[in-house]
């Protein structure tokens, strides 16, 4: 645009102005933009030079785009040059509006500051208004949405060299470079703004890439997993719902994955383990339970939880592992059976049989001051009459505090059968099994000692324990009996055992003599069963010999 027809601004001149704003808006890219600023200043404005200089993340300005000269191009593009000596160069000069002009009488002061810049020398201005090659003009650029862009943040500064007329810019020039620059920043902004744009949706695709490459990879996971997997709902009234299972469950359940969508776990567990469930699923976690097979069996599993946990709302899903662990399960119960029965009967051992007794007994220790209390809540008096002893509550080996609902254990008064019910403990002492063991050797004592076991067993009830105590000894824990019926119990157990037994391919015969003890709290379980085989050695001695084993 020629300064001297700045009053007559031709047609053409303001369409390639506004030609050359449109390719500012339409550059592909925030490099092509910043290069279209650069070559419209040249191009549109009619400078030889033009360079835009872009504000840094850390607030220096570097060189990003240059146009009108190659040399020079080669020389200062992508150089930095600080912000302090850039604030130095903005607020000195002459203020044109929003522009800076900084005039070659007072540049010089600005030839070794950091900011990259090309320049040459040339005589002194003819004329007043005469551009000399050591002038400088700057058009800073803010942030959009400030008219008047002083009190806005600075973007970059467009700095242009020459105007091709050879004359300082008038009052038209001026505007326009000021409009340009405003322009410039509009464009600049926006393409920074599709830029980050496009970054973001390629972090996005990515992201999603990576998301569907991990979903399939945990399909894969939870589908072909060797164990047993599911996935459930978690709170509300479809808690524990079962949404989806994997083939290894449907295998082990013997049910199809169809047919598991109408359950939750609830529906499956064995009742005993409800309330393990229930805490598993409320906590996460693990547990041990037993879930029902379609054919109406059980399996013991392995049920590990992880609550699969949504950002807005909060746990929405329990992730389930579920493993087999039936043979296992099946050892450890076979392991603990060993422990507590007798190997060769398999009947209760003596530490099983203490134990089931200790768990029927307390013993009484109680504070004088709630003496009272107990009284009440028991209906007997909390001290033991014949000895004043108080109790101690220990039950089971556990304290006892009086407030657990057990129930105490009485028994008949002796010398008497006033219908009192009780605990009756039957102490049963085989008579001539050392003679068979000493005959015909500890095979046939074996086999006489398995059926013992076995005809002791059938002739009790169910809840009764029949324990070996050890040798030939045996002990039947009979509850809710009264003195004759426990007479009577013995009478049939013991005419149960003198038929003949088959041992070693002969008939052999043992006898039995049993004492009759009784259980109450404030007896320790020897103590119980030191009463009942006292009774028994009474018993025992006060038969004739000849009648201890018949036949």
């Amino acid at each position: 645009m020629e300064t001297e027809s700045e009053p007559y601004v031709r047609l053409a001149s303001l369409r390639q102005l506004h030609q050359v704003m449109a390719d500012m808006n339409t550059a592909r890219s925030l490099a092509d933009t910043l290069q279209s600023v650069a070559d419209g200043a040249v191009g549109a404005l009619g400078y030889e030079m033009a360079a835009v200089n872009l504000v840094r993340q850390d607030g220096d300005l570097v060189v990003a785009a240059f146009s009108g000269n190659s040399a020079a191009e080669s020389l200062i593009t992508g150089r930095v040059g600080s912000r302090d000596s850039w604030d130095r160069r903005l607020n000195m000069g002459e203020q044109w509006g929003d522009l800076v002009f900084i005039p070659h009488t007072e540049g010089w002061v600005l030839d070794d500051d950091d900011v990259p810049q090309w320049y040459t020398d040339g005589p002194a201005p003819r004329f007043e208004d005469e551009w000399h090659p050591s002038d400088r003009l700057f058009a800073p650029m803010y942030t959009p949405g400030v008219q008047g862009g002083s009190s806005g943040e600075l973007l970059g500064v467009i700095s242009v060299d020459r105007p091709r007329n050879g004359r300082r810019p008038g009052a038209w020039g001026r505007e326009a470079l000021q409009m340009y620059a405003f322009q410039a920043a509009i464009a600049i902004s926006n393409a920074r703004l599709r830029a980050n744009m496009q970054r973001a949706l390629v972090r996005l695709e990515r992201d999603q890439q990576a998301l569907r490459a991990s979903e399939e990879s945990f399909r894969q996971a939870f589908e072909y997993a060797p164990s047993g997997m599911a996935i459930a709902e978690m709170g509300g009234d479809q808690h524990g719902r079962i949404l989806r299972t994997n083939d290894a469950l449907c295998r082990l359940l013997g049910r199809p994955a169809s047919a598991m969508r109408r359950y939750s776990f609830s529906d499956l567990v064995h009742p005993e383990d409800i309330g393990t469930l229930l805490r598993t699923s409320a906590e996460g976690g693990r547990a041990e339970l037993r879930l029902g097979r379609r054919d109406g069996s059980y399996v013991w599993v392995s049920l590990r939880n992880s609550v699969v946990a949504d950002a807005a709302d909060g746990p929405r899903f329990l992730l389930t592992h579920v493993e087999d662990i039936e043979e296992r399960k099946r050892r450890e119960l076979q392991l603990a059976h060993r422990a507590s029965h007798d190997s060769l009967t398999g009947l209760p051992n003596s530490a099983e049989l203490r134990s089931r007794l200790s768990s029927r007994l307390c013993r009484r220790q109680a504070q004088p001051g709630v003496l009272e209390s107990l009284d009440a809540a028991y209906g007997h008096p909390a001290f033991d009459a014949p000895t004043g002893h108080g109790f101690d509550f220990a039950q089971g080996g556990e304290a006892f505090d009086g407030f657990d609902h057990h129930v105490h254990t009485s028994a008949p008064e002796d010398g008497r059968d006033d219908g009192t019910k009780g605990l009756a403990v039957l102490f049963c002492d085989l008579d001539g099994f050392k003679s068979i063991n000493d005959r015909f050797g500890h095979n046939a004592g074996d086999a006489v000692l398995i059926e013992v076991a076995r005809r002791l067993g059938r002739g009790v009830r169910d809840g009764d324990t029949v324990a070996r105590l050890g040798g030939d000894e045996f002990v039947i824990l009979a509850d809710g009996l009264g003195k004759a019926d426990a007479q009577d119990l013995a009478v049939r157990l013991r005419n149960e055992i003198i038929q003949p037994i088959r041992a070693e391919g002969r008939a052999v015969r043992v006898g039995a003599s049993f004492g009759i003890g009784w259980a109450h709290c404030g007896m320790t379980a020897d103590e119980v069963l030191k009463s009942a085989d006292e009774r028994m050695y009474v018993e025992k001695r006060s038969r004739p010999k000849q009648h201890r084993r018949a036949g």
